[in-house]
């Protein structure tokens, strides 16, 4: 049987595992899917329309499966579709989509720390970090292995490529490239984020590629003409993708 306390409400309709815990006060709706070994603390809501892979962490008062935060929103049936193994920490809150074909979808392995809260619509990759307070709009799209430091806001319809970081307090506008790191003011690329990518194994002559290829992006030539690794595939397909507020500029040395 799934440990589930006696103060929570549990809907006879939501399909939870039976290796799951469920603390006090907590509240589970119908039309709920948990998997095996998610621990759901105490205080928390999710609502309806919500499918939690296995072995998450969602701690106090972390509320799921909001209704989307867009006056266009009509009542539909939408989703919130969430991977495995993933840290949701104290007063997270993540929203449906509007959009009853593509659910808000956050990956697996993610960490979103206390406070941070995912919009409509938001398709998020595996590893992202959102540290306490990030707010994300609606709409937009962060590849895996993203962070994203504390206090960082973000316009609807943007693109955060995998990789990336983001310097706590950065007002996020526009597209940010991946394998960079965005910041300063006025908001600009800095530079590749080393650390970040020789921890995902991106070192060597592979790493040295990339960095001659974001020197040259920088200095003007052109993204079709930059080949040579994987990344460096990724990041000309990423460029070339439509984008719908621009690409932020960079850090001129």
């Amino acid at each position: 049987m799934s440990k589930i306390h006696s103060t929570a409400v549990v809907s006879p309709k939501a399909e939870i595992d039976t290796d799951v815990k469920i603390g006090p006060y907590s509240v589970v709706e119908e039309n709920v899917i948990i998997g095996a070994g998610t621990e759901i603390g105490p205080h928390c809501v999710i609502h309806s329309y919500v499918k939690l892979g296995k072995s998450n962490q969602l701690h106090a008062q972390a509320v799921i499966g909001g209704l989307p935060q867009d006056l266009s929103f009509s009542g539909e049936e939408t989703w919130v579709e969430i991977g495995d193994e993933n840290i949701i920490r104290e007063n997270c809150t993540i929203h449906r989509s509007t959009n009853p074909d593509m659910p808000t979808t956050l990956g697996s392995k993610c960490f979103l720390m206390s406070y941070s809260h995912v919009a409509h619509d938001c398709q998020l990759g595996n590893e992202v970090i959102l540290t306490a307070y990030v707010g994300l709009s609606g709409h937009i799209e962060i590849g895996d292995k993203a962070n994203l430091g504390g206090h960082v806001g973000t316009h609807q319809f943007i693109r955060i490529g995998k990789m990336s970081m983001i310097a706590g307090y950065t007002p996020v506008r526009k597209d940010v490239l991946p394998f960079c790191l965005l910041g300063g003011d006025p908001v600009r690329h800095m530079r590749l984020n080393t650390i970040g990518l020789r921890r995902s194994g991106v070192k060597g002559e592979e790493y040295k590629k990339l960095e001659q290829t974001f020197r040259n992006i920088r200095d003007g030539e052109a993204i079709e003409d930059q080949y040579g690794t994987p990344e460096i595939d990724y990041l000309r397909e990423w460029m070339l993708a439509p984008s719908k507020r621009g690409i932020y500029g960079f850090l001129k040395n």
